[in-house]
């Protein structure tokens, strides 16, 4: 049985596929403001490519914030019709989780403009920072204060070159050790922006 797996939080679009829990394949790229025009087209081209029909699909795995107003409720809303569609189960992933460096200390950050960052901290399975926003100067005392973590994400905008992880293999480990959502019509964006 086969997997989707959709991020659309940030400037970039991510849709893969897996099957049986191993990543057959993904396609992510810089999308910004665009993620609405590209992210089914590229769904069906990897459905079609696989031979993938509707009723071999079992689950979505969806980032749902924190991240861009309109770039979270995209993908949402495409798990969300899959789902209806399809009787498939949703497991609702954190935008800035998914972003982690494997199983090593990661600090993840997404830009969340005026001077302020979406931010989380992740080791392995635990969650050592909640998803949470920092002020910029914050998140900088952060990473200084741990030099040995990774930084991950788009973080040129703190003057740091943030590891780029597979989003899509990120969305799939995750869904591993979640549970799906009990009502996936109710799944709601996580907007932290005050």
């Amino acid at each position: 049985m086969y997997s989707i797996l959709l991020d659309s939080s940030n400037t970039s679009l991510t849709v893969g596929i897996a099957k049986d829990n191993v990543l057959l394949d993904c396609t992510s790229y810089e999308a910004w403001q665009s993620q609405s025009e590209h992210m089914i087209p590229e769904l069906d081209a990897l459905l079609n490519k696989y031979g993938v029909e509707k009723s071999e699909i079992k689950d979505v795995a969806v980032a749902i914030g924190p991240g861009s107003y309109t770039g979270v409720r995209i993908a949402i809303t495409i798990a969300k019709t899959i789902a209806a569609a399809l009787g498939v189960q949703i497991y609702a992933i954190s935008s800035l989780r998914c972003q982690k460096d494997g199983k090593n200390p990661s600090i993840c950050v997404i830009n969340a403009r005026s001077g302020r960052s979406y931010f989380g901290v992740f080791e392995d399975e635990k969650v050592l920072v909640d998803d949470c926003i920092y002020t910029n100067d914050k998140v900088i005392e952060y990473i200084k204060d741990h030099p040995e973590y990774s930084i991950c994400g788009d973080a040129k905008y703190l003057g740091y070159e943030g590891k780029k992880t597979n989003i899509a293999q990120g969305l799939l480990d995750l869904k591993q050790i979640s549970k799906p959502l009990d009502n996936a019509l109710a799944l709601k964006p996580v907007y932290m922006k005050d």
